[in-house]
């Protein structure tokens, strides 16, 4: 996680876990960072829900990153795992890397096909004709 992430989830990042008061709770944000006190109890609560909302959002653009992250290394050692003597299905191949490009765009964009053929630059009649001739479900 990055330090600017970090700032962001946590601003008072480094306190120590030991000097916690009664009314405080800790909020792991990365096993390698001390968990941070919030006086929870000294906000009004509004501020409460909405830094919670923040939190949870936060949590939120950090796990669709990652699995993001997750997804592309699977990929890549796929690819890596080919063996060329055999040799290779290209179109099957183009067709499979075209297909987690358009899902990828359409998971970012909810669905919305002209936001996702921005993404990817191309015309929003090509992204729809390609969804069409593979199937794409989202």
């Amino acid at each position: 996680m990055s330090a600017e992430r970090i700032g962001v989830i946590n601003p008072v990042a480094g306190a120590n876990r030991k000097h916690l008061e009664h009314n405080e709770v800790a909020v792991p944000v990365q096993e390698s960072i001390a968990a941070v006190p919030l006086k929870i109890a000294e906000w009004p609560l509004r501020n409460r829900v909405q830094r919670l909302l923040d939190l949870a959002s936060s949590l939120l653009r950090e796990t669709e990153s990652l699995a993001r992250d997750k997804a592309f290394t699977e990929e890549s050692n796929r690819l890596q795992s080919l063996n060329v003597a055999e040799g290779i299905d290209f179109y099957g191949e183009v067709q499979s890397f075209e297909t987690g490009l358009i899902r990828l765009a359409l998971d970012q964009t909810h669905g919305h096909q002209a936001q996702a053929a921005r993404l990817l630059h191309i015309k929003p009649t090509t992204l729809n004709s390609k969804i069409k001739l593979y199937q794409i479900e989202y």
